[in-house]
């Protein structure tokens, strides 16, 4: 202890002599107090700390030996030295097993009690100065992975950016389809979390419907933009971008599971779909449920050729291939989501649409007052 500290000892004897031998004892250095009984030891730790309690084994009442887990059980730092007239070996196992620190035989050596009682304070110490560490050490755990999360979230974002960019920068080879992985994006964390996904599998939903379409960037702007229909051998290098996609994030260990959803984004359930063929639960199901959301995208997007279908047709329509092109659990999922929530998100995709032509207006129109002034 420091300077000028009085550990706070309890002593617990029926006898009174023994009691105020031990107190005038320990009185020099530390504070003592004295309970006839267990019980009233008991008490005492109750309202007050005590660093060291020194106790009888046979008393009145509850002994010594039954008193040791309560001891534990109140005061867990707490030392406990047993003092005991019965010199068996037994009884001091006994004690040692309930959780007491040291034993001494009655009649016994001051000295001999002075020594164990050093001992035993000193063992307090250790005790209190661990349990201090680990306190401190369990904040700056804390603090330092509460600084981890921020640098992750801060680079998850950084990351999502980047991405977000990437896909815009993709969906201006093919202007029918702008804004369209941000739609989708929404369209799937809605339904993946009405269908139940962790904080780890949404993520790997997000960033694997946002990233669906990356694999095309192998694909040739006379393909991918071609009016008439494409020829078989066309046909086979468009259905490869799934493949392609997979193959650009490999390596990736963060997108990982979003890997997943572009490679396998054209299964089909019934085991139909493209590039593998794959069926049922074989499909990683995030790449399920993006498939729901996307045909709800493609269903109810305007397009040049055609109008937007309204929600009840888009949804009757997910019914009919339920089993067949989609999970028929995801598309129950689906219809859990209330009617008014994928029109919200539709209504919101159309408001940034807007908004980003009107930006897209400004830059334009700035970049021909600048070519006036040039010349």
């Amino acid at each position: 202890m420091s300077g000028g500290y009085r550990s706070q000892i309890l002593i617990v004897d029926d006898e009174p002599e023994i009691t105020a031998i031990l107190s005038d004892l320990f009185s020099g250095e530390h504070d003592c107090t004295t309970a006839g009984m267990a019980e009233e030891a008991l008490q005492q730790l109750a309202k007050s700390d005590y660093e060291l309690v020194v106790s009888d084994i046979t008393m009145p009442g509850m002994s010594g030996l039954d008193m040791i887990p309560h001891v534990k059980s109140i005061s867990p730092n707490s030392v406990v030295v047993m003092i005991s007239g019965m010199q068996t070996v037994e009884s001091a196992i006994d004690a040692l097993r309930l959780g007491a620190f040291d034993y001494v035989m009655k009649p016994f050596d001051l000295r001999q009690v002075e020594a164990v009682v050093k001992r035993a304070l000193e063992h307090q110490d250790l005790i209190v100065a661990k349990q201090r560490y680990e306190d401190h050490l369990e904040e700056l755990v804390e603090q330092r992975t509460a600084e981890l999360d921020r640098a992750l979230n801060s680079l998850e974002d950084a990351y999502r950016s980047t991405l977000k960019a990437l896909t815009a920068a993709l969906e201006t080879r093919d202007l029918e389809t702008h804004g369209h992985s941000e739609r989708v994006v929404s369209y799937s964390l809605r339904l993946g979390r009405e269908y139940g996904l962790d904080s780890r599998r949404i993520k790997e939903l997000e960033f694997g419907s946002l990233l669906h379409d990356i694999g095309k960037i192998g694909v040739p702007d006379s393909i991918l933009r071609k009016p008439a229909k494409l020829t078989d051998e066309e046909w086979v290098r468009m259905r490869e971008h799934p493949l392609h996609g997979q193959q650009i994030l490999r390596g990736i260990e963060f997108l990982r599971g979003a890997a997943l959803v572009v490679a396998q984004h054209h299964e089909k359930w019934d085991g139909s779909g493209y590039p593998l063929g794959l069926r049922g639960e074989e499909i990683d199901l995030c790449a399920r449920i993006f498939s729901v959301a996307d045909a709800f995208d493609a269903m109810t997007s305007n397009r040049v050729y055609r109008k937007g279908k309204p929600y009840q047709n888009a949804a009757r329509e997910l019914d009919d291939w339920a089993g067949r092109q989609f999970d028929p659990k995801v598309v129950e999922a689906f219809h859990r989501v209330p009617q008014s929530d994928w029109e919200e998100l539709h209504e919101r995709s159309l408001m940034k649409k807007e908004d980003e032509l009107e930006v897209r207006c400004m830059v334009e129109m700035l970049e021909s007052q600048l070519e006036v002034v040039a010349n």
